[in-house]
């Protein structure tokens, strides 16, 4: 995954404080910022947190902290004086994501995990969460963002993140792999999308171009001038382009797109480098391999090329 990028020197930095209920998801919710390219800590000592914030950071990526009832040193109205102190500061963006949910939720989640509630303290978990809720009510209402989890997965959960925090760029989140293979030695294992060029015109059969690859200028000529060629290549094209920004939004890191053809030197070579050229101009940034170039081990198939 790509690392969020950080700010200009003279912008300020990007801070975000999670809290809320336990089991609403914050675990949940930094993962899927680290993912993002966040930094995240977890529990991190509220007395230290300033500290923490304003120190140094050469690389002054944007910084998740969570914190909840089980943090120590955690008090309510000490936090909310931080967070007053903190949103004065020009060199800090500071945002603030509370996570509620219900208690009958958070009842069922609990006992499905069979773990204790943090103020439980040999109550009923309801208990509990009851008067966890009531400690938090104050950061509730300081909260610029809250989302309530009572109804959502994990996976839903995580969207929600992307949603609200992901760079404007689709494509900065997303890792792109474009690949060139020949069917003569399998397919590789874990492509995503496979697109087999072996409908166009075959440039092996071309003495002059036989020893070529679609790296080739005179490959590319040829390949081409195939009256199929462009309107195949600007449909797949388009395919990706409507693809990979829904691949990114649910949150797949690596995407891995294979071309391929018989001996995976000439067709599907020239295509790959097409594609990753049509890609970087619409905003990704493909990585481009080719599998079968300066392999020998096609030769004993070349006859069976069509």
């Amino acid at each position: 995954m790509s690392p969020a990028p950080a700010p200009a020197p003279d912008q300020p930095r990007q801070v975000l404080l999670v809290t809320g209920l336990a089991g609403a998801g914050k675990s949940t919710v930094l993962a899927a910022l680290e993912d993002l390219g966040w930094e995240t800590i977890d529990n991190f000592p509220v007395r230290l947190l300033k500290r923490l914030v304003t120190m140094p950071d050469e690389a002054r990526a944007p910084l998740a902290i969570g914190f909840d009832s089980r943090t120590r040193g955690f008090v309510p109205s000490d936090v909310i004086a931080l967070v007053k102190d903190l949103s004065q500061r020009s060199d800090i963006a500071l945002g603030f994501l509370f996570l509620d949910c219900s208690g009958g939720e958070l009842e069922r989640r609990f006992n499905e995990t069979r773990r204790r509630h943090p103020m439980a303290d040999g109550r009923p978990v309801l208990e509990g969460i009851a008067a966890e809720r009531e400690l938090l009510e104050p950061l509730r209402r300081w909260a610029e963002v809250m989302i309530d989890t009572t109804a959502l997965t994990g996976n839903d959960l995580q969207a929600r993140v992307r949603e609200l925090f992901a760079p404007a760029d689709s494509a900065a989140a997303l890792t792109l792999t474009l690949s060139s293979f020949g069917f003569a030695r399998g397919m590789p294992p874990l492509a995503d999308l496979v697109f087999d060029m072996r409908f166009l015109d075959n440039p092996h059969w071309v003495p002059a171009l036989r020893k070529q690859t679609g790296q080739d200028p005179a490959v590319g000529e040829h390949i081409a001038r195939d009256p199929a060629f462009a309107e195949a290549f600007a449909r797949i094209r388009d395919l990706l382009l409507l693809l990979l920004p829904r691949y990114a939004a649910q949150g797949k890191p690596y995407v891995h797109v294979a071309f391929g053809c018989t001996g995976g030197r000439h067709r599907s070579v020239y295509t790959a480098e097409c594609m990753a050229e049509a890609l970087r101009e619409a905003g990704f940034s493909p990585t481009v391999r080719h599998r079968n170039l300066g392999s020998r081990a096609t030769d004993a198939v070349e006859r069976d090329r069509r």
